[in-house]
């Protein structure tokens, strides 16, 4: 067969064969050498120390240990047989215990002879013993002893286990395949780079990574793969984006018009914040480069970005293009009709609604006045992407809350001119920074980090079950006010599972505390009929109910400027973003807003971690980054379905440094040598060639 390569599929790897490379493929998706090479341990069992008996303790992982084993025993029947061997050093002794194998065991290990054992130490009665000890026979004579090396761990499955690829099975294939391939293994950054961060090579990091000799040589490895990870996750976002700026020519709106300066001077309510009047000028500057604008938009909830996108919508409209805005739900989509409708009255431009639930005949007006050009904004979901919806000339498009929507789905509405149009991605989940530069690298981020004038910091509290009666007795004080309040459930109906105070028990009880006629709910949840729902939310919204029981369907969507309290029962079980999110639903108006945060008493490390950071802080980004530090990157904003992400080593929750340096590299590079044309920059520009360039993420984010 021809050389072994990286590329080389699996099966052909010695000891692997098609029913192995099946499961490979299957459990670990293992498709490649490469892939195999680049499934990593994720800890080590450090044979490099080695511990005294005196010393062990139950807290330890593993302890290796160098004494002589003094006698074996067979204690028990035949069911509970086990072999108890005693074995000591100089500081004391302890138990060696097996249950397996006894009669091989018994044959083979030697009374009286010196071993290094390896093993967890456990505790019972103040005596130390291990079970399934590892033996090796201990030879004083030799310069090496024992093992002395970190020995890697490598996640498996049942399914692997059957085929003998447990961690060991495993660490024998990365054996073969670096013996087989490490001549042959081509370095992948240019010497500069290695030069400039002192950086391992690529052959000995990646022997390093599976064999290390010491933590230092292990630690050196890490970095340098995790550089390397970073660094082209960088060089992709980054040549995308440079590419895109080339390549896509985008309408160039020249002009600050009438429709723009009327809604500005006459219509506009509130003065804009210094944010706001920031991200307005960056979009004007944007859209009139003659390149395609891609800009993401973080604010909280409640700083305004709507209104930015209306103002940048109606430039569009000044310079004789449409414009349209896509939300993830018809809730949202309505709220942001009707709240864009009455900002602009009926003199300054044209607007309409798009959704599943409008009127064929409705329908059929919007669609030939989108393509007659008499309509200027669009306000939808998911059916602003039909083939059907044709528009005259789209030069703006605003995309709310984008992580809901799918890649492809984005992509149609690019697709809608021959020009693109330009893309204002908005979301309200604020994004840390580190994931920002990881998952929208290749667009330019605005942030709307200022709250409209006259808006109160919402207080947050956190109570326990016990203290309920004081919850129901401040609803009621809030609600004799005139204020309304929010009660958010996670589940439905009781699930056998989870211990939740689910939303129809708790109704029961709420409707004994808040009887008729005196108070009225209304209830919401993703289960109902679209029609009861936005009954439900409308009776809230009108005021004529005081108190709306929920699930997490009202997680965006809803303003009600009146609402001045959310309740959120079992607020342990949710994510901290998604707390943050339900917290925003009160808060819009001018009136003191409260969150109250419900549990039972008993709270993992991480519910508490959750808690109190809800009641300590009102910012959204730093709430970001302690979500990033507990769920990792993987569960925010729908970033795991991207493929963005999929990291083999690196993890920015933990690499931050890593990552601003392998960024600030890219862009050094790229202003150096923007087509990476200089010989030095030859491999750079051999792997970007090497990848199909698949999903242009700058044009559809």
């Amino acid at each position: 067969m021809a050389t072994i390569t990286t590329i080389t599929p699996i099966e052909y790897l010695k000891g692997v064969g098609p029913q192995k490379a099946d499961v490979l493929k299957k459990e670990l998706q293992l498709f490649t050498m490469l892939d195999l090479l680049q499934y990593y341990p994720f800890r080590y069992i450090d044979r490099t120390q080695f511990h005294k008996i005196r010393q062990l303790h139950s807290d330890m992982v593993g302890a290796q240990v160098i004494g002589r084993l003094l006698s074996l025993q067979e204690v028990g029947d035949k069911r509970a047989k086990r072999l108890v061997g005693t074995f000591r050093d100089e500081t004391g002794s302890m138990e060696l215990v097996w249950f397996q194998s006894v009669a091989w065991l018994k044959k083979s290990l030697k009374v009286g002879a010196p071993y290094i054992i390896y093993g967890k130490p456990t505790e019972f009665n103040g005596q130390i013993s291990m079970t399934h000890p590892e033996m090796d026979l201990y030879n004083s004579g030799e310069k090496r002893v024992g093992n002395m090396t970190m020995q890697p761990v490598y996640s498996s499955t049942e399914k692997l286990k059957k085929f003998n690829l447990d961690s060991k099975g495993i660490q024998k294939l990365q054996q073969t395949a670096l013996e087989t391939l490490y001549n042959n293994l081509q370095e992948t950054l240019p010497p500069y780079i290695i030069a400039q961060h002192d950086l391992m090579d690529y052959k000995t990091a990646l022997l390093t990574i599976h064999f290390p000799q010491h933590v230092m040589d292990l630690n050196a490895a890490v970095r340098r793969l995790k550089f390397e990870e970073l660094f082209f996750i960088q060089l992709r976002l980054l040549r995308n984006k440079q590419l895109n700026t080339q390549k896509y020519r985008g309408h160039r709106f020249r002009a600050v018009g009438e429709k723009f300066l009327t809604f500005f001077n006459d219509k506009l309510p509130f003065p804009l914040t210094g944010a706001q009047k920031r991200v307005i000028k960056e979009i004007r500057i944007d859209t009139n480069t003659g390149a395609q604008m891609n800009r993401l938009v973080q604010g909280d909830v409640g700083s305004g970005k709507t209104v930015v996108a209306l103002m940048s919508m109606l430039l569009a409209v000044d310079n004789g293009f449409q414009a349209c805005m896509m939300a993830p739900t018809e809730i949202l989509a309505t709220q942001h009709y009707i709240g864009l409708k009455a900002l602009l009255g009926d003199a300054v431009c044209s607007i309409k609604l798009l959704t599943g639930s409008t009127s064929a005949k409705e329908r059929r007006i919007i669609h030939q006045q989108l393509e007659d050009g008499s309509l200027d904004i669009l306000i939808g979901t998911h059916a602003l992407i039909e083939d059907k919806v044709r528009f005259k000339n789209i030069g703006f498009v605003v995309i709310d809350e984008q992580h809901r929507f799918g890649v492809e789905q984005r992509a149609k509405l690019w697709r809608k001119n021959t020009i693109p149009p330009h893309m204002l991605v908005m979301t309200a989940t604020p994004i840390p920074r580190t994931l920002a530069m990881t998952m929208y690298g290749d667009l330019d981020i605005s942030v709307i980090d200022e709250l409209p004038a006259g808006r109160k910091p919402i207080k947050t509290v956190h109570f326990f079950e016990n203290q309920r009666l004081r919850v129901f007795g401040f609803m009621r004080e809030e609600i004799a006010k005139g204020r309304q309040v929010y009660i958010v459930y996670p589940l439905i109906k009781e699930s056998e599972k989870m211990d939740l105070l689910y939303l129809e028990a708790g109704l029961e009880s709420l409707q004994r505390e808040f009887p008729l006629p005196q108070f009225k709910i209304s209830i919401v949840h993703g289960k109902m009929p679209v029609k009861e729902k936005d009954f439900e939310m409308q009776r809230f919204v009108k005021g004529e109910t005081q108190i709306m029981v929920a699930t997490t369907v009202i997680e965006v969507g809803v303003n009600v400027p009146n609402a001045s309290v959310m309740v959120i029962e079992n607020a342990e079980r949710f994510g901290l973003s998604q707390l943050h999110q339900l917290r925003g639903r009160v808060g819009r108006g001018a009136e003191q807003s409260f969150c109250v945060l419900m549990s039972g008493s008993k709270l993992s490390r991480e519910g508490r971690t959750r808690l109190e950071t809800m009641v300590r802080t009102n910012d959204g980004f730093e709430i970001a980054e302690v979500d990033l530090q507990l769920r990792g990157p993987g569960d925010i904003s729908g970033t795991q379905q991207s493929g963005v992400l999929d990291m083999k080593i690196a993890d920015i929750a933990k690499d931050q440094q890593i990552l601003a340096e392998a960024r600030e590299t890219v862009i050094a590079i790229f202003k150096k040598d923007a087509s990476l044309s200089t010989p030095e920059n030859a491999l750079l520009l051999q792997y970007l060639n090497q990848r199909s360039p698949g999903i242009s993420w700058d044009k559809i984010s």
